[in-house]
């Protein structure tokens, strides 16, 4: 039998105790999701009323359709807008490049409030009606950043002179970009494509100051609630979220699994 060394031992432990630190809370908001109680102190019985009363209540799935809405759309303009920044900051040189390179992190390093704040202050001043629209500028304001710096990884472990030997052998630059470094940038696109998708469905400061009447976002629903208790129906959302979640995680997973396998065929 072999004997267990006191540093492996002690790692392991370590590690355990982190994820049990991690994930005890979502374990238990999901347990008690189901709970007949209504205060979540003490487990009753197992229901599901909880969920029937979430998809009855229409305040609710408005601010799901918002944020749907507002994370679908922002999440497509920032990843397209994000990968060509990304592929114009990797591949090219022009006048106050590391200008350009050095205001690109600021969405990330700024803090929430601040950027809310100040996004508020130019919607009353050009007399931009607040709504769902400047809810969905603002997110694709600060997820560019996301997006560009999660490709621009992706761009700096791509070999370049594959893009060189497709010119070289005739291929156009859009034919270039098609059949080249589309496919071998595309795992990063879909990871910032899914993290712009997080940060914009999980939003609450910078959505609360650029809302407007009727553009009432899920977190911003969650914190109104909130304010009376946490109750059942905030851990059902809850739970509904995270399983929303692990599904995009899983695409993303098969996505990237399915390109692997072919680049290994070809």
């Amino acid at each position: 039998m072999k004997k267990i060394e006191p540093a492996r031992w002690m790692l392991g432990t370590h590690a355990w105790l982190v994820y049990l630190f991690i994930y005890a809370p979502i374990v238990v908001l999901v347990v008690f999701s189901f709970n007949q109680e209504r205060i979540n102190a003490v487990w009753t019985g197992f229901t599901l009323d909880w969920y029937v009363r979430l998809f009855q209540d229409a305040g609710m799935l408005r601010a799901i359709y918002n944020s749907l809405i507002v994370g679908l759309i922002s999440t497509a303009i920032a990843t397209v807008l994000g990968t060509m920044t990304a592929i114009g900051m990797s591949r090219y040189r022009f006048p106050l490049k590391r200008v350009f390179d050095s205001v690109l992190y600021l969405p990330i390093i700024i803090p929430e409030i601040v950027m809310g704040v100040s996004l508020l202050v130019f919607y009353v001043f050009i007399q931009f009606t607040l709504g769902t629209a400047s809810i969905i500028i603002a997110h694709v304001t600060f997820n560019i950043s996301f997006v560009a710096v999660v490709v621009r990884a992706r761009l700096a472990g791509m070999d370049p002179w594959l893009e060189q030997a497709a010119l070289d052998l005739g291929a156009t630059p859009f034919q270039t970009f098609r059949y080249i470094t589309l496919p071998l940038i595309k795992p990063g696109i879909i990871a910032g494509m899914l993290l712009a998708f997080t940060l914009s469905w999980d939003d609450f400061l910078i959505a609360f100051f650029t809302a407007g009447v009727g553009s009432t976002t899920l977190p911003m629903k969650v914190y109104s609630m909130i304010k009376f208790g946490v109750s059942p129906e905030i851990n059902a959302i809850s739970t509904i979220t995270l399983l929303f979640t692990m599904i995009l995680i899983f695409i993303a997973l098969r996505v990237e699994g399915v390109t692997h396998a072919t680049k290994t065929m070809d």
